[in-house]
This record gives C-alpha cells, sequence and structure tokens, in this order.
C-alpha cells in the first residue's frame, strides 16, 4: 500500500541538471551578422555569385576615361584604405574567419561608411580573386576612379571667375607623389593634376591615401598624349611652365605666375622629357642652397603652387 502511495503522490525524486547548458544557451551571442554572412541565407548565395564574377566585369569608359578596378589585399592594408576615406564598393570577408580585432574594425568601418557591400567568400575564390597573395581574409574592392578631360579643367577654373591653376605630371610613376601633389594643388587653391594614360602613376589607393582626403574634391585628368595636351593648353592661352635644374629662371623672377598656367613637374633624376620640354614656354628652376640635385615631384610642386597662390592673394 505505502508503493500504491509514493506512486499516486506525484512528488519527483531528485532530477539530474543541466550542467548549465540551459542557462548558457540563454546567454547573448553577440550582434547578428549580415545576411550576405550567414551561411544558408539568400543573399549570402547571392554575393557569393557575385564574388566570382568580380574580375570579369567590363570597365566602362567616361570623357576622361575610367582606370581598372584595384584590390587592397590583407587585414592591415585594408584597414588603414577604410580608416583613410578610401572609396570602396566591397569588403570580402572569408568564411570561418578567425575574428580579430582588424576584422571586426573593417567590420564597423564599412559600415559606418555606408555604400560598401559586405560579402562572404570561400578562402579558394579570395585566393583566385588576389592571384595568390596573403589576403590573411579580407580583401577591399576599390571601384574605378573616374578621371576628368584636361578641358575640364579649364572650364573649372572659369566656372569660379579664375585663371586656371593646373599642375601637370611627366613620368612620375609614384603614386604617393601623385597623392602628395593632389594635395598641393588643393591646399594653394589649384584646378586639379594631368598625368599621361601611359607610364604613369593613377589614381589608386596608394595615391587617395596619401592625397588625405582631398583627391575627393580635387580632379585628376588623364591625356592620351601630354605634349598635344599642353600644346592645347597653350592656344587657349595658358601659360607652361616646366621645372628644370638647368631652367633659365628662378621661380621668383617668372610672372607668368600671376596669370593662368600649367605647372608641368617631371619625374625625379629624369626630370622634363625631351618632347614636354620642348613644349614649355617658361623654363624654370627652385632655388635649393643646401645643394640637393632633386626634389620628389610632390614637394617641388608644391614649393612652386605655393608661390603662385602667393602672388595671386
Amino acid at each position: 500500500m505505502a508503493a500504491n502511495n509514493r506512486r499516486m503522490s506525484g512528488k519527483k525524486g531528485a532530477q539530474v541538471g543541466s550542467g548549465g547548458q540551459r542557462r548558457r544557451g540563454l546567454e547573448g551571442k553577440g550582434p547578428t551578422p549580415p545576411a550576405e554572412m550567414r551561411k544558408g541565407h539568400k543573399k549570402n548565395r547571392i554575393a557569393g555569385a557575385k564574388a566570382k564574377q568580380v574580375q570579369r566585369r567590363p570597365v566602362a569608359r567616361g570623357r576622361g576615361g575610367k582606370s581598372a578596378s584595384e584590390l587592397v589585399v590583407g587585414r592591415n592594408p585594408v584597414v588603414e584604405a577604410l580608416r583613410e576615406g578610401v572609396p570602396a564598393s566591397t569588403l570580402y570577408v572569408q568564411q570561418f574567419i578567425d575574428n580579430d580585432e582588424r576584422v571586426r574594425e573593417a567590420l564597423q568601418l564599412a559600415a559606418e561608411r555606408g555604400g560598401i557591400n559586405l560579402m562572404e567568400a570561400p578562402r579558394p575564390e579570395l585566393d583566385r580573386m588576389t592571384n595568390g597573395l596573403n589576403h590573411q581574409g579580407l580583401v577591399l574592392q576599390v571601384p574605378p576612379y573616374e578621371y576628368a578631360h584636361p578641358e575640364d579643367l579649364v572650364d573649372a577654373a572659369h566656372d569660379e571667375g579664375e585663371d586656371p591653376l593646373i599642375v601637370a605630371l611627366d613620368g612620375v610613376t609614384d603614386p604617393r607623389n601623385l597623392g602628395a601633389v593632389v594635395r598641393s594643388v588643393s591646399a594653394f587653391g589649384g584646378h586639379g593634376v594631368v598625368v599621361p594614360e601611359r607610364r604613369a602613376a593613377g589614381m589608386t589607393a596608394g595615391a587617395w591615401k596619401t592625397s588625405a582626403g582631398t583627391a575627393a574634391r580635387t580632379p585628376v585628368a588623364r591625356a592620351t598624349n601630354l605634349t598635344r595636351a599642353l600644346e592645347a593648353y597653350k592656344k587657349a592661352g595658358i601659360a607652361i611652365v616646366g621645372l628644370a635644374a638647368d631652367g633659365e629662371a628662378e621661380i621668383g623672377e617668372l610672372a607668368a605666375l600671376d596669370g593662368p598656367v600649367v605647372i608641368v613637374v617631371g619625374s625625379e633624376g629624369k626630370g622634363l622629357s625631351r618632347l614636354v620640354g620642348e613644349t614649355c614656354d617658361f623654363r624654370v628652376r627652385i632655388p635649393m642652397p643646401g645643394g640637393a640635385e632633386s626634389l620628389n615631384a610632390g614637394v617641388a610642386a608644391g614649393i612652386v603652387l605655393y608661390e603662385a597662390a602667393r602672388r595671386r592673394a
């Protein structure tokens, strides 16, 4: 009878615990990742398909032409590019990546910037995209830069009621020098930079970073033939001033800097090419009492731009 009472009482004996599993299951797991990074989600499948197509897209051509798209590869380079405001269209993140501080910062910066697609891709796909470079699971796609036409720089100056102040680069191949020149042109009220289409630095991620954001408001034009572009400027009444170590005059003696002018800067060491040098109306030198043989393009352009801006003030 006692046994029957125990069965009918409804009381339970000791229960085996869950070992904290239920409690841990209720704990937060952080913010939900974007749909593009959730395996099995429709947007994740679309992102994977787009990742495979990224290298096959044709490059559109504008009035001044566009460069090819560029990939910034590696955790530190990607984070630095996002910090410096380098234009970006897509941030590719490797599936099952170790989520360290740089990865988290890259995702946060991309989200804060807005307009940057987040796409998850398997490691083999990122290896293929980067031709086997050590991408460390992060790849940033920089969209093609849309170059202005050399005539656009003159039109912009006239729209502002100012005499054109333009810098042309002849044989400058280091993107950091181009970025430094863009920064100087912006600082001293210039209207843009002209670069040749071939054998010259273009607006890469490195140039954007060195420009410290000024490339967003200072146009860079690309000329199919720099000599012909300079001749067109001459016909428009603009003085062409070339910098040369053996120039006939010093920059402080040149009255042409007061009016519409294109300042032509050659490469460090080689200087101006023969045809470009012959096209210049004036060849001037920067006095260097310290005895240095030459200055890099960014420094040389900054000195002459300062002198031009001082006279126009």
